[in-house]
């Protein structure tokens, strides 16, 4: 039994509450169970220096945590005068994803910065910070459409991120903290919608495990985010 209660292919409940913020051109805040971030995408007139010239922009993402998301009070980084390993790790985790699903070409030269800020964290913040920046990305794609700024959509598909772990013995799917503190392998599967794969990140934690186990977590991501990919196209419709 999963200490929520859930079955092992049983998600938290998700919800995207669209328009969150008022100035940036993209925005929802998505929950996860009790896991919420605010995930915003503001678009720019400019490109990194290395990519002038080539006729083509950027996705790029940026991750924090505020101090009291979890359940003692963390110092901010920016107080700390530099990020940590993790943070980097994740908002570089967060820009190759988005970036997988853009053609950059015909985004032009401008750029688009993906801010996911976690309110709350009970579990998958980094997947749940992906699955609502694709929403926040096409909001702000919408915008430049409906201007006229860009007349081609840039965005081929939809993206999504979810976690699957293995909690005494039994692959579940959608790991909270309770599970991801103690589950013996966890991993994090990025996928794109029409079943390919961006990117899987899995370790194991207590205990090593075989070609099946993960085939298995992988069936389960699948479910997952044919889940979130439906509750996206709910919330940008």
């Amino acid at each position: 039994m999963r200490p929520s209660g859930r079955a092992p292919d049983e998600m938290r409940s998700i919800a995207i509450e669209t328009g969150f913020t008022k100035h940036a051109e993209g925005s929802c805040l998505v929950s996860f169970g009790d896991t919420r971030v605010l995930c915003t995408a503001s678009i720019e007139e400019r490109i990194p220096p290395w990519l002038r010239g080539k006729g083509e922009g950027w996705v790029t993402g940026e991750y924090s945590m505020l101090p009291r998301a979890t359940h003692t009070r963390g110092s901010r980084e920016a107080a700390r005068g530099k990020q940590s390993g993790r943070t980097q790790e994740i908002q570089r985790l967060i820009g190759r994803s988005l970036r997988t699903i853009v053609d950059l070409k015909t985004l032009g030269e401008r750029q688009i910065t993906l801010d996911c800020d976690v309110i709350q964290a009970d579990g998958g913040t980094r997947t749940a910070s992906i699955s609502g920046a694709w929403v926040a990305l096409r909001l702000a794609v919408n915008s430049l459409l409906e201007s006229g700024t860009i007349t081609s959509d840039p965005i081929q598909a939809q993206v999504a991120a979810i976690s699957c772990g293995i909690y005494n013995g039994t692959p579940v799917l959608d790991l909270d903290y309770d599970e991801d503190s103690s589950a013996d392998a966890d991993a994090n599967f990025v996928l794109i919608e029409g079943g390919r794969i961006a990117e899987v990140q899995a370790t194991a934690e207590g205990a090593t495990y075989d070609e099946e186990g993960l085939l298995r977590l992988l069936r389960l991501a699948r479910i997952g985010c044919d889940k979130i990919f439906a509750a996206q196209m709910d919330a940008v419709k």
